[in-house]
């Protein structure tokens, strides 16, 4: 019977040990700005990590946001971008590159990135299938001061 005991209690153990490291590899992605000398980028990764689901990169500015959506359906192609549930949109060309990456270019000063700025909510779409990027109300500052560093 102890010996029954001690492995429930390891297995237990086990299985909370593996659902706590599922939760914090969860908690652990973020919004992380990167500004100074060269481009001003704005990435939602598991810091120091390889690990990216989007990002949106800059030469101070410039008036152009290079926006970057990892792993997701989309492929290359004329993309359709929406914010706040499309009242305004951008249709850009979406190019693929290695690694599952989507990348295309936004103006800052378009309707469509003002709205995102405001709301956090992106959504590209290429033919029927579509991609959200989302920045959480706590993160928006952050974006914020993106679009400042990159308005020409």
């Amino acid at each position: 019977m102890t010996t029954t005991l001690t492995a429930l209690t390891a297995a237990t153990h086990l299985a909370l040990a593996l659902l706590s490291g599922t939760a914090a590899q969860a908690a652990a992605w973020t919004w992380t700005l990167y500004e100074g000398e060269g481009p001003v980028v704005l990435a939602n990764e598991v810091p120091d990590t390889p690990q990216l689901k989007a990002t949106l990169e800059c030469t101070p500015g410039s008036g152009v946001a290079r926006v970057s959506v990892y792993g997701g359906p989309l492929a290359a192609g004329i993309a359709t971008v929406t914010s706040q549930g499309g009242s305004a949109q951008a249709q850009t060309e979406a190019q693929a590159g290695r690694g599952g990456k989507l990348g295309f270019a936004l103006r800052t000063d378009h309707p469509v990135f003002g709205q995102f700025v405001a709301s956090g909510d992106l959504t590209v779409a290429v033919g029927d299938q579509h991609q959200d990027v989302e920045i959480e109300a706590a993160h928006l500052a952050k974006l914020r001061r993106f679009a400042d560093l990159c308005s020409g």
